[in-house]
């Protein structure tokens, strides 16, 4: 299970800090340039096995198009392609989170500046398991998981609110929340803009930052997305399945929302009993 550089799990490098703004310079382009590649490599050298099945949720399925339309060799290593929430563009989307990051990116760069962005601290720890948990508190604990999300009451152990708001957000780069809200209102995905020709032609070659096409993607694919999902908005996942060049399944559940593929009490039913399915019928 990998886990997206800048999260609670993935925040230790060989000779940077996290203190230092050289460790925080990345986005989801670093992402699937340099990490996924290495974990499938890693995972086909240690268990000898030439193909995978990569499942993905969220931006792990925008880091997988990327990497899987743009590295051949390691598009050929991936069976089958698990999309859970796919977002390749987020133009329709309805998230508060993204909206409010394209709205203040100039402050956020302003106040935050090069490092983390909503890192997963002691403190909202301390929120998360001690503070949620009691009435008054618990509501607001939900509503602000929710903002980001999307709700569904009734499909979430509204119990565990606690245990998810200690885990989530678990933390990334203001560089990467910043790559996000140059995309917001965009059909299209393509890599982070450094805010000038001068800088995308030092880094791209060109004087904008180029486009990624999902049609360059050659993997065998399912999807999954939510009826009511405030981030992978059903207009943009719309917009995206035709351009999936071997699309071998689809399914939408009408009322789930961005956190229902990880936190839904009937996720197994609807989306990871027919994972297993296919991945059985393709051993």
């Amino acid at each position: 299970m990998g886990n997206s550089r800048g999260t609670t799990w993935s925040r230790k490098h060989t000779y940077l800090k996290t203190n230092s703004k050289e460790f925080w310079a990345f986005s989801f382009d670093e992402m699937a340039k340099y990490d996924l590649p290495a974990s499938i490599d890693f995972i086909v050298k240690h268990t000898g096995q030439e193909e995978i099945f990569y499942i993905g949720h969220s931006q792990g399925t925008t880091i997988a198009f990327i990497t899987f339309s743009t590295i051949p060799k390691i598009a050929k290593r991936i069976k089958i392609f698990f999309a859970l929430a796919p977002v390749f563009s987020i133009k329709y989307s309805k998230s508060p989170l993204i909206k409010r990051a394209y709205k203040w990116k100039s402050v956020i760069k302003a106040f935050l500046g090069n490092k983390d962005f909503l890192p997963n601290t002691s403190f909202k720890r301390f929120v998360g398991s001690r503070l949620c948990p009691l009435k008054t508190i618990g509501k607001i604990c939900r509503d602000i998981l929710f903002m980001i999300y999307g709700c569904d009451l009734e499909n979430i152990n509204m119990s565990r609110v606690d245990v998810y708001m200690s885990h989530n957000p678990a933390g990334t780069s203001v560089q990467n929340m910043l790559h996000w809200s140059q995309l917001f209102n965009s059909s299209q995905l393509r890599a982070f803009d450094w805010g000038s020709p001068v800088l995308n032609l030092a880094h791209f070659n060109q004087s904008t930052s180029p486009f990624y096409d999902v049609r360059n993607m050659n993997v065998s694919t399912a999807t999954w997305n939510g009826g009511n999902d405030l981030l992978a908005d059903p207009e943009d996942v719309k917009n995206l399945l035709p351009e999936i060049t071997n699309h071998i399944y689809h399914k939408t559940v009408s009322y789930y929302n961005h956190i229902d593929f990880l936190f839904g009490l009937d996720v197994y039913q609807q989306v990871y009993r027919e994972i297993i399915d296919i991945i059985q019928g393709n051993l």
